[in-house]
């Protein structure tokens, strides 16, 4: 993303927290650490392609908005329940603070790339928009 660093580097931000955020889940035991977990790993890494690769074309943009929407909701999904993922985490327990921590943090950089994308999209169609209104010498 050479026109766009800021969404970049949140973009990056949020595949880092996304992945300690589901390596914690895997140590404790709420995720299983298994040949399933391939399906994670394909989507971690298209995120990632499409933020280093695929970064200044529209499909580029498109993923990298999926993967903040995900980002955003993933503290919405785990903190709708009754306490820590529904009581399963005790609050004092070692190890809570950095679970909660990843969840906001994640969250946060979520909603900074979701906005920075679509941002983005917008100022792509907008020169697509403008370019095609050019005459053509």
């Amino acid at each position: 993303m050479k026109r766009h660093p800021t969404l970049t580097i949140s973009s990056l931000l949020s595949i880092l927290l996304f992945s300690f955020h589901w390596a914690d889940e895997v140590a404790r035991g709420f995720e299983p650490g298994t040949l399933s977990a391939v399906g994670g790993l394909l989507i971690l890494a298209v995120w990632l392609c499409a933020t280093l690769v695929f970064g200044d074309r529209r499909v580029g943009l498109i993923i990298v908005l999926l993967g903040a929407i995900l980002a955003s909701g993933v503290p919405v999904l785990h903190m709708t329940g009754r306490g820590l993922t529904g009581g399963r985490i005790p609050p004092n327990s070692t190890g809570a603070f950095f679970w909660v921590w990843t969840n906001i943090a994640l969250g946060a950089s979520g909603m900074l790339s979701l906005v920075l994308s679509v941002r983005a999209l917008w100022s792509l169609r907008r020169s697509s928009d403008s370019q095609g209104a050019r005459p053509r010498l």
